[in-house]
């Protein structure tokens, strides 16, 4: 089975925490579903320069990446995932959605009320049983 290391923004401004849409995907399990933006480490890039690559390509923000959150070991029907979430912090809602088709920016007690991709669930689990002044 095809395994996949990538790395997830967990990108908060004004308290709330940016939450976007994967376009239609040929896997149903995937398509349409809210993730946390990131991609693939390519090589020679450690998880803070991909990460930092990724959401310039996927959002044109210039980010600060900041500690490490959690790492999700996750098994799909076609392939394994390794996904390492990191906060980042946005200074502006100012976003281009280059690769996603909405984005949405939700109170912590509101993250389950979108439709996320499995990987991406233990971190929702992780920032809802936070308490609100650790944000």
């Amino acid at each position: 089975m095809k395994k996949i290391e990538v790395v997830a923004a967990v990108i908060l401004n004004d308290n709330q925490i940016l939450c976007v849409q994967r376009p239609e995907h040929k896997l149903d399990y995937i398509s349409k579903k809210f993730e946390f933006p990131g991609g693939k480490i390519e090589i020679g890039e450690s998880q803070k320069e991909a990460l930092a690559r990724e959401l310039f390509e996927e959002l044109d923000m210039n980010a600060i990446v900041d500690e490490h959150i959690l790492t999700v070991e996750h098994k799909y029907p076609d392939f394994e995932l390794t996904m390492h979430a990191f906060w980042v912090h946005a200074n502006s809602r100012e976003l281009s959605l280059n690769e996603h088709i909405s984005l949405q920016w939700l109170d912590k007690d509101k993250l389950n009320e979108v439709d996320w991709a499995a990987a991406d669930i233990p971190i929702v689990d992780k920032l809802m049983a936070m308490e609100w002044m650790t944000l």
